[in-house]
């Protein structure tokens, strides 16, 4: 890696650097209870140049780069605030006031990102919110910038793609609990700062702690080449949806000559399909909106800053930068349909592609967050699904199950360690990996299995230049080696996230909930009459799925409810509970209502906690 990659070209710190006006020492965040909610304190092993043995030099020198913290002036009159969190806090002035441009992920962060810039520009007020895109990293610590007054006379405005609000919840609600679980593998939450534990995460060291509220947008922009002019300053507007978020947009900015392109175009190569899971990224779709960038903007920009990272400058630099990540995606795009077509598998095709020299070469094209072997895979996945056409992977057995049978073919226990043992000392690590999960997963007790399974993990990870490989090998080693790690009860939805929720998207959680063996054979109908939003649903349940039909009312139901959707909230938000509100008198009832305390026992609590790299302990029907 240190032969084949520019190490000499130190341009990246020097932009990283430009225009730093001032920090908070360790970038250290502190909530009002005391919790640390950030910090690169942890990470002060990384002012080291050289990497350690341990460490991909190709990610060490990126997780170096995001060590950068504090206030930076990117142009006069545009600031970013970058290194409190793993995303940036983009500041505009305008005449009066400032246009913040994501307000990073907790609100703690948010509050103290205002208060670094307040602290070298001087106080003004806030004069637009604008969320980028739709990831909760920016858009969660918006009641940080944003006080009660503003909120509540709706005095600012707070800009956002369309269907901002449908797709920053239901790409973390529904299938959230799985996710978090899958997450703490690809940003090792859990895993020790340190030459050999957790170093980075690619897009910024790793995700903020900290409150986190979902404020609903104001203003949505609609269509490419919409226009805002904001307390003087005109936006010009693109859209790019399915791209890297499912509803994402860029900006640029004539008076400051500035250039927005929110997440898509980052020094790294970007996930398509984060391993926390996600719907697959439109790849074509991202590398065109990339190309619609450079004909409207190309050779205006002086400056292009992103919501990761640090800007770069100079029309030129600026240009190559789009074109080069443009190509990246669509290369990796093409080439995987081309390959496909040929009749390679996902594994086949990762195995064989290799990035053109003018790409590999490229800093800002190394997969430190996504990676060409996986995001292949991904696009495969997109075009075809999970299925590689060969019948013998068509109804494989689970691997508890398959990975006894593997066993017992390669003569037992004894037998595959002792291989393993001899292909590990040849540096074989990845088959290594695969035939040692079987034997854990076959006998998950056997302690000599996961010690060396975990030693393998371990060397896979210590070579990953993708900081997701990396955190996901480490953490598969550490729970093989301690167990999954104590973690407290899930806690409830907030109850801002909650009143940004539509009451159908509601109902679609509750349906995910629904244990469908446990009502087998039971029949329930509710209606629901919210007085504050007018609304009205009839809520089924039968042959084992719970649905709703709205703007209806049931003439058989077995009980309704009138109530204020706040008051559902609440319930949801376990402010209160569905007795207490009844007691008070915040639900009228009729009917039997008895009938919804019991489909509510038939709803899963989800657990916070689930094994990945051994088999399931507990059966789930």
């Amino acid at each position: 890696m240190l032969k084949a990659l520019p190490f000499s070209d130190n341009s990246d710190f020097d932009d990283a650097s430009r225009g730093f006006l001032g920090t908070i020492e360790n970038a250290k965040i502190v909530s009002a209870s005391g919790r640390v909610v950030w910090s690169l304190e942890p990470y002060g092993f990384l002012a080291a140049e050289q990497a350690p043995p341990t460490v991909n030099p190709s990610l060490w020198r990126q997780s170096r780069l995001n060590m950068n913290h504090g206030l930076f002036e990117v142009v006069p009159g545009v600031y970013q605030v970058r290194g409190l969190d793993i995303a940036n806090m983009t500041l505009i002035e305008g005449d009066t006031g400032v246009i913040v441009l994501d307000t990073l992920t907790s609100i703690e962060g948010a509050r103290a990102a205002m208060e670094l810039y307040y602290k070298h520009r001087g106080k003004r007020p806030v004069a637009a919110v604008i969320f980028s895109h739709t990831h909760t990293d920016h858009w969660g610590g918006a009641r940080g910038v944003l006080d009660a007054d503003a909120l509540a006379s709706g005095s600012v405005p707070i800009i956002a793609p369309n269907l901002f609000m449908e797709h920053a919840v239901s790409e973390n609600i529904i299938a959230g609990p799985a996710m978090l679980r899958r997450a703490q593998y690809q940003f090792g939450p859990f895993l020790a700062k340190g030459p050999r534990g957790q170093v980075d995460n690619g897009l910024g060291k790793s995700m903020a702690a900290g409150s986190v509220a979902l404020l609903r947008p104001t203003d949505l922009i609609m269509a490419t080449g919409d226009k805002r002019t904001i307390d003087g300053v005109e936006f010009e507007f693109q859209m790019a949806p399915n791209s890297e978020a499912p509803a994402e947009m860029h900006f640029f900015v004539a008076r400051y000559k500035l250039l927005n392109l929110a997440e898509n175009c980052t020094h790294n190569f970007h996930n398509l399909l984060p391993f926390r899971g996600a719907d697959v990224r439109d790849a074509l779709a991202w590398s065109k909106y990339l190309g619609e960038a450079l004909r409207m903007w190309g050779g205006r920009a002086d400056a292009m800053c992103g919501q990761h990272h640090w800007p770069v400058w100079g029309k030129e630099r600026i240009d190559t930068m789009i074109r080069q990540q443009r190509d990246l995606y669509k290369f990796a795009h093409d080439q995987t349909i081309r390959l496909m077509n040929h009749g390679l598998t996902a594994s086949e095709i990762a195995e064989t592609i290799r990035l053109p020299a003018s790409l590999e070469g490229a800093w800002h094209a190394r997969g430190y967050y996504g990676h060409i072997r996986h995001n292949v895979k991904a696009i495969y996945q997109k075009y075809l699904g999970w299925y590689d056409a060969n019948p013998a992977n068509l109804d494989s057995l689970p691997p508890a199950e398959s990975g006894k049978k593997y066993v017992e073919y390669m003569g037992g226990a004894d037998a595959i360690l002792a291989r393993a043992e001899k292909d590990f000392a040849k540096g074989e690590f990845r088959f290594v990996a695969q035939a040692l999960s079987h034997l854990v997963f076959a006998e998950p007790d056997r302690q000599a299995a996961r010690a060396m399974l975990a030693d393998t993990f371990e060397q896979l990870g210590y070579a990953a230049e993708s900081s997701t490989w990396r955190n996901a090998y480490l953490f598969g080693a550490q729970e093989l080696r301690q167990g999954m790690p104590g973690t407290p009860p899930r806690p409830p939805m907030p109850r801002e996230t909650l009143a940004a929720l539509r009451t159908g998207q509601l109902w679609d959680v509750l349906g995910v909930r629904l244990n469908g063996p446990r009502a087998e054979g039971k029949h329930i109908v509710l209606n629901w009459n919210f007085t504050d939003t007018s609304e009205t649903f009839a809520l089924t349940l039968e042959n084992c799925a719970l649905t709703y039909a709205e703007g209806v009312q049931a003439d058989n139901a077995d009980a309704s409810f009138t109530l204020e959707r706040g008051t559902l909230d609440e319930v949801i938000a376990r402010q209160t509970s569905f007795p207490e509100a009844m007691g008070s008198g915040k639900i009228k009832t009729s009917g039997n209502p008895m009938r919804l305390a019991e489909l509510i026992g038939l709803l899963d609590e989800f657990p916070r906690m689930f094994e990945i790299v051994e088999p399931k302990r507990t059966a789930v029907r």
